[in-house]
């Protein structure tokens, strides 16, 4: 369940494989949904769906931020200084970066006054109305986004040379886990 030196315990693995998911179907919703007309049938539902995953995906982020913090983290033995470095900063960057997006998606969506309703469980209140603010949280939120999608793709092909090119078992280590005794 735990991370070792060796590599990822589950609820790592776990947190890394649905949190990618969840973004990239944000992602891909988000895109999809501002190119809907006022009468599309998923004109409402859509934001509606969008937000509501994007505020529990905000939630997952702090778990999974604590649950970092309190792991050992698995051994990069072998990388090249420049290589841990590089990813110590790409990984760091998810982070502020999903922050940033959750934090301008809220201040989006609770511009107007209203709050946001997750699901109809619950709702998470707006700070008050914010005139203006929808335009520029809105466009700090897509330029965010396509800022996560590039350096996803730059941590998937990192991932990939580490696999293939360099025969380190980091790739393996997350999908696996830690190698068995």
């Amino acid at each position: 369940m735990r991370d070792t030196t060796a590599g990822y315990g589950l609820v790592s693995r776990l947190f890394h494989w649905i949190t990618a998911l969840v973004i990239f179907g944000l992602f891909g919703l988000g895109v999809w949904m501002v190119g809907l007309g006022y009468y599309d049938p998923y004109y409402t539902t859509a934001p509606h769906w969008h937000k509501s995953v994007g505020m529990l995906l905000a939630f997952a982020l702090v778990a999974r931020f604590v649950w970092r913090v309190v792991n050992v983290k698995p051994s990069d033995d072998g990388i090249a200084p420049l290589e841990r470095i590089l990813a110590r900063v790409a990984h760091w960057s998810f982070y502020v970066l999903l922050f940033a997006i959750v934090v301008t998606g809220y201040l989006m969506s609770t511009a107007d006054g209203r709050p946001i309703h997750i699901f109809d469980w619950f709702a998470i209140p707006s700070p008050g109305t914010n005139p203006g603010l929808e335009s520029t949280a809105g466009a700090v939120h897509v330029w965010l986004s396509y800022a996560v999608m590039a350096l996803a793709a730059v941590h998937t092909l990192a991932a990939l040379k580490h696999h293939f090119y360099d025969r380190k078992p980091s790739l393996t280590r997350m999908w696996s886990g830690p190698p068995q005794v």
